[in-house]
């Protein structure tokens, strides 16, 4: 597709800066999640962090979101809006998602955190989704069809015995929050655009423990649900297609080194 944007090394710079940044605000807001705290104080924690750092949260007024971040619990699949009076309760999963842009370039990534201690299911649930993340990732490199993110993906899920939201997916970012090319989370092999070197996108598998379905709440026009009420999880990272393979650039402990 020619709306591809493959960035330069000075953009690559730029967009790894922002996810670090993104990465980082994800794991100062691990010693706050507990039960009897507001999403709303979490996502004003995470607001004053980016700022702090010089940076602005991408989703304020985008599409007339209110918020810095997306706080969704439960059944909520995405785009949860943080609030005073939603306090987290014992047992609740919780998916953040913090999207930065610093010195004009864009960095995305969300992951799961747990208030208390979550239930064996809502742990299984958790740990297949971070591992369907990574599978997606493994599928990065050049020549590759963007699609076998989808399909390796989609089958691990099946094969755990989830469903794969198709209603959302992941993107291009960097230069702009939303960017070509779409990564499907479920999708044919060999199929979709070809990566090449320079390439940067989002993987955000979202895998429900019931139908894949969902539906969005008329009052805020955002909260997306599962159509079900069970449980979803969801994680993510914005990586970087090189010469050779991938590049995690919202990873900031070192795990895809």
């Amino acid at each position: 597709m020619s709306d591809i944007i493959i960035k330069t090394p000075e953009q690559i710079e730029g967009i790894r800066k922002s996810s670090q940044l993104a990465g980082q605000s994800l794991i100062m807001i691990e010693d706050y999640i507990k039960p009897g705290v507001s999403t709303e104080f979490l996502n004003n924690k995470i607001e004053e962090f980016v700022r702090d750092h010089g940076a602005i949260p991408a989703t304020i007024g985008y599409n007339g979101y209110p918020k810095a971040t997306c706080i969704s619990l439960n059944e909520v699949v995405c785009h949860g809006i943080p609030s005073e009076k939603q306090i987290l309760q014992e047992g609740d999963i919780l998916n953040i998602d913090v999207t930065t842009i610093l010195n004009g370039y864009f960095g995305d990534t969300s992951k799961m955190y747990t208030a208390g201690e979550a239930s064996d299911k809502a742990k299984r649930l958790i740990e297949a989704t971070k591992h369907c993340l990574d599978l997606g990732i493994q599928q990065v490199r050049p020549g590759n069809f963007v699609g076998n993110i989808g399909f390796v993906i989609a089958r691990y899920a099946k094969a755990q015995r989830y469903s794969v939201v198709y209603e959302f997916c992941g993107h291009g970012v960097g230069i702009e929050f939303h960017e070509a090319p779409q990564v499907d989370h479920i999708a044919r092999k060999n199929t979709g655009d070809l990566m090449r070197p320079g390439m940067t996108f989002t993987i955000e598998p979202m895998i429900n423990e019931g139908r894949p379905t969902t539906r969005v709440d008329k009052h805020d026009g955002w909260t997306a649900r599962t159509s079900d009420g069970k449980l979803s999880a969801q994680f993510e990272h914005t990586v970087l297609v090189t010469e050779t393979g991938y590049e995690v650039l919202s990873d900031v402990t070192g795990e895809y080194k």
